[in-house]
Protein backbone atom coordinates (compact mmCIF):
# COMPACT_ATOMS: atom_id res chain seq x y z
CA UNK A 1 0.00 0.00 0.00
CA UNK A 2 1.09 3.61 -0.54
CA UNK A 3 0.19 4.84 2.92
CA UNK A 4 -3.44 5.60 2.09
CA UNK A 5 -6.22 4.27 4.26
CA UNK A 6 -8.73 1.68 3.07
CA UNK A 7 -12.34 2.77 3.48
CA UNK A 8 -14.26 0.70 5.99
CA UNK A 9 -17.39 -1.22 5.02
CA UNK A 10 -20.27 0.26 7.01
CA UNK A 11 -22.51 -2.47 8.41
CA UNK A 12 -25.89 -2.17 10.16
CA UNK A 13 -27.08 -5.12 12.26
CA UNK A 14 -30.73 -6.05 12.82
CA UNK A 15 -31.54 -8.84 15.30
CA UNK A 16 -34.63 -10.09 17.16
CA UNK A 17 -33.10 -9.13 20.52
CA UNK A 18 -30.35 -6.83 21.86
CA UNK A 19 -28.19 -9.74 23.02
CA UNK A 20 -27.95 -11.23 19.53
CA UNK A 21 -27.19 -7.85 18.03
CA UNK A 22 -24.48 -7.18 20.59
CA UNK A 23 -22.92 -10.59 19.92
CA UNK A 24 -22.79 -10.01 16.17
CA UNK A 25 -21.38 -6.51 16.64
CA UNK A 26 -18.70 -7.85 18.97
CA UNK A 27 -17.58 -10.28 16.26
CA UNK A 28 -16.72 -7.26 14.12
CA UNK A 29 -14.95 -5.17 16.75
CA UNK A 30 -11.50 -6.38 15.73
CA UNK A 31 -12.11 -6.21 11.98
CA UNK A 32 -10.08 -3.26 10.70
CA UNK A 33 -12.02 -2.80 7.48
CA UNK A 34 -15.55 -3.17 8.89
CA UNK A 35 -17.47 -0.62 10.96
CA UNK A 36 -20.88 -1.09 12.58
CA UNK A 37 -23.29 1.79 12.14
CA UNK A 38 -26.95 2.74 12.46
CA UNK A 39 -27.21 4.73 9.23
CA UNK A 40 -25.73 4.95 5.74
CA UNK A 41 -24.90 1.26 5.85
CA UNK A 42 -23.37 -0.44 2.82
CA UNK A 43 -24.34 -3.92 4.06
CA UNK A 44 -27.31 -4.89 6.21
CA UNK A 45 -26.90 -7.93 8.47
CA UNK A 46 -30.19 -9.51 9.57
CA UNK A 47 -30.41 -12.31 12.14
CA UNK A 48 -33.57 -14.39 11.97
CA UNK A 49 -34.88 -17.58 13.50
CA UNK A 50 -36.32 -19.09 10.32
CA UNK A 51 -36.24 -17.94 6.70
CA UNK A 52 -39.72 -18.27 5.26
CA UNK A 53 -42.02 -16.20 3.07
CA UNK A 54 -43.26 -13.95 5.90
CA UNK A 55 -39.84 -13.22 7.36
CA UNK A 56 -38.36 -12.50 3.94
CA UNK A 57 -41.17 -10.08 3.19
CA UNK A 58 -40.26 -8.13 6.32
CA UNK A 59 -36.87 -7.38 4.75
CA UNK A 60 -38.45 -4.84 2.41
CA UNK A 61 -38.85 -2.33 5.21
CA UNK A 62 -35.23 -2.60 6.34
CA UNK A 63 -33.45 -1.47 3.20
CA UNK A 64 -32.84 2.29 2.94
CA UNK A 65 -32.63 1.94 -0.82
CA UNK A 66 -33.06 -0.74 -3.44
CA UNK A 67 -29.33 -1.32 -3.84
CA UNK A 68 -28.32 -2.06 -0.23
CA UNK A 69 -27.33 -5.76 -0.04
CA UNK A 70 -28.40 -8.07 2.77
CA UNK A 71 -26.55 -10.74 4.71
CA UNK A 72 -28.81 -13.16 6.60
CA UNK A 73 -27.75 -15.15 9.67
CA UNK A 74 -30.33 -17.92 9.87
CA UNK A 75 -30.71 -20.09 12.95
CA UNK A 76 -33.05 -22.80 11.65
CA UNK A 77 -33.65 -24.45 8.29
CA UNK A 78 -34.36 -22.52 5.11
CA UNK A 79 -38.04 -22.61 4.12
CA UNK A 80 -38.15 -19.76 1.61
CA UNK A 81 -37.87 -19.30 -2.13
CA UNK A 82 -34.20 -18.51 -2.79
CA UNK A 83 -34.93 -16.54 -5.96
CA UNK A 84 -37.32 -14.31 -3.98
CA UNK A 85 -34.59 -13.76 -1.40
CA UNK A 86 -32.18 -12.64 -4.11
CA UNK A 87 -34.85 -10.34 -5.56
CA UNK A 88 -35.20 -8.77 -2.11
CA UNK A 89 -31.48 -8.02 -1.99
CA UNK A 90 -30.07 -11.05 -0.13
CA UNK A 91 -26.47 -11.59 -1.25
CA UNK A 92 -25.14 -13.74 1.58
CA UNK A 93 -26.48 -16.37 3.99
CA UNK A 94 -24.77 -17.86 7.03
CA UNK A 95 -26.18 -20.79 8.99
CA UNK A 96 -26.11 -20.16 12.73
CA UNK A 97 -24.79 -23.67 13.39
CA UNK A 98 -21.78 -23.02 11.12
CA UNK A 99 -21.23 -19.41 12.15
CA UNK A 100 -17.74 -18.14 12.90
CA UNK A 101 -16.19 -14.71 13.18
CA UNK A 102 -13.95 -15.47 10.20
CA UNK A 103 -16.84 -16.56 7.98
CA UNK A 104 -18.89 -13.56 9.11
CA UNK A 105 -16.16 -11.10 8.14
CA UNK A 106 -15.50 -12.92 4.85
CA UNK A 107 -19.19 -12.74 3.93
CA UNK A 108 -19.36 -9.02 4.71
CA UNK A 109 -16.28 -8.29 2.63
CA UNK A 110 -17.64 -10.34 -0.25
CA UNK A 111 -20.99 -8.56 -0.20
CA UNK A 112 -19.41 -5.15 0.35
CA UNK A 113 -17.28 -5.76 -2.74
CA UNK A 114 -20.29 -6.55 -4.90
CA UNK A 115 -20.12 -10.32 -4.59
CA UNK A 116 -22.10 -13.01 -2.82
CA UNK A 117 -21.66 -15.65 -0.14
CA UNK A 118 -24.25 -18.43 -0.33
CA UNK A 119 -24.16 -21.99 1.05
CA UNK A 120 -23.54 -24.58 -1.66
CA UNK A 121 -27.01 -26.10 -1.27
CA UNK A 122 -28.72 -22.76 -1.87
CA UNK A 123 -26.43 -21.97 -4.79
CA UNK A 124 -27.61 -25.20 -6.39
CA UNK A 125 -31.26 -24.42 -5.66
CA UNK A 126 -30.89 -20.97 -7.21
CA UNK A 127 -29.25 -22.34 -10.35
CA UNK A 128 -31.98 -24.96 -10.70
CA UNK A 129 -34.64 -22.25 -10.44
CA UNK A 130 -32.91 -20.14 -13.07
CA UNK A 131 -32.66 -23.12 -15.41
CA UNK A 132 -36.29 -24.06 -14.83
CA UNK A 133 -37.51 -20.51 -15.38
CA UNK A 134 -35.56 -20.22 -18.62
CA UNK A 135 -36.70 -23.62 -19.90
CA UNK A 136 -40.38 -23.40 -18.96
CA UNK A 137 -41.13 -19.68 -19.10
CA UNK A 138 -38.60 -17.67 -21.07
CA UNK A 139 -37.39 -19.99 -23.83
CA UNK A 140 -40.90 -20.66 -25.25
CA UNK A 141 -41.26 -16.88 -25.68
CA UNK A 142 -37.74 -16.42 -27.11
CA UNK A 143 -36.87 -14.39 -24.00
CA UNK A 144 -33.73 -14.27 -21.90
CA UNK A 145 -33.56 -13.74 -18.14
CA UNK A 146 -32.84 -10.05 -18.76
CA UNK A 147 -36.26 -9.59 -20.38
CA UNK A 148 -34.76 -9.19 -23.85
CA UNK A 149 -35.49 -11.51 -26.76
CA UNK A 150 -32.75 -13.48 -28.47
CA UNK A 151 -33.61 -11.64 -31.70
CA UNK A 152 -33.04 -8.30 -30.02
CA UNK A 153 -29.70 -9.46 -28.65
CA UNK A 154 -28.56 -10.64 -32.09
CA UNK A 155 -29.64 -7.42 -33.79
CA UNK A 156 -28.04 -5.16 -31.19
CA UNK A 157 -24.79 -7.11 -31.33
CA UNK A 158 -24.60 -6.69 -35.10
CA UNK A 159 -25.46 -2.99 -34.88
CA UNK A 160 -22.65 -2.57 -32.35
CA UNK A 161 -20.28 -4.27 -34.79
CA UNK A 162 -21.06 -1.65 -37.44
CA UNK A 163 -23.40 -3.55 -39.77
CA UNK A 164 -26.21 -1.58 -41.41
CA UNK A 165 -29.82 -2.74 -41.39
CA UNK A 166 -29.65 -4.36 -44.82
CA UNK A 167 -26.59 -6.39 -43.84
CA UNK A 168 -28.18 -7.42 -40.55
CA UNK A 169 -31.33 -8.53 -42.35
CA UNK A 170 -29.26 -10.70 -44.69
CA UNK A 171 -27.25 -12.24 -41.85
CA UNK A 172 -30.31 -13.07 -39.74
CA UNK A 173 -32.55 -14.00 -42.70
CA UNK A 174 -35.20 -11.41 -41.85
CA UNK A 175 -36.60 -8.55 -43.84
CA UNK A 176 -35.15 -5.11 -43.26
CA UNK A 177 -38.58 -4.03 -42.00
CA UNK A 178 -38.48 -6.78 -39.35
CA UNK A 179 -35.07 -5.58 -38.16
CA UNK A 180 -36.41 -2.03 -37.86
CA UNK A 181 -39.39 -3.30 -35.84
CA UNK A 182 -37.14 -5.29 -33.51
CA UNK A 183 -35.04 -2.20 -32.81
CA UNK A 184 -38.10 0.03 -32.43
CA UNK A 185 -39.75 -2.27 -29.87
CA UNK A 186 -36.51 -2.53 -27.88
CA UNK A 187 -36.00 1.24 -27.84
CA UNK A 188 -39.61 1.89 -26.89
CA UNK A 189 -39.56 -0.67 -24.04
CA UNK A 190 -36.49 0.88 -22.42
CA UNK A 191 -37.23 4.51 -23.42
CA UNK A 192 -34.14 4.85 -25.62
CA UNK A 193 -33.68 7.65 -28.15
CA UNK A 194 -31.91 6.00 -31.06
CA UNK A 195 -29.81 3.01 -32.13
CA UNK A 196 -26.63 4.42 -30.61
CA UNK A 197 -28.45 4.87 -27.31
CA UNK A 198 -29.83 1.34 -27.59
CA UNK A 199 -26.39 -0.18 -28.18
CA UNK A 200 -24.89 1.79 -25.29
CA UNK A 201 -27.69 0.61 -23.01
CA UNK A 202 -27.24 -3.01 -24.09
CA UNK A 203 -23.50 -2.87 -23.41
CA UNK A 204 -23.97 -1.30 -19.97
CA UNK A 205 -26.60 -3.89 -19.08
CA UNK A 206 -24.33 -6.73 -20.18
CA UNK A 207 -26.74 -7.84 -22.91
CA UNK A 208 -24.10 -7.88 -25.66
Amino acid sequence: MDGGTTAKIRVAIFAPNPLTRAGLAQCLDQQQHIQTTFEDAEVLVVAMETAEAATLESLRGLRPNATTPLLLVVQNRWHADIATAVELGVRAILWHRQFSTIAFAQAIRAVGGGGGFLPASLQGALMEQVQRTYRDVLAPQDMTASGVTNRETDVLRLVSEGFDLEEIAQKLHFSERTIKNILYKFMKRFDLNNRTHAVAYAIRAGLI
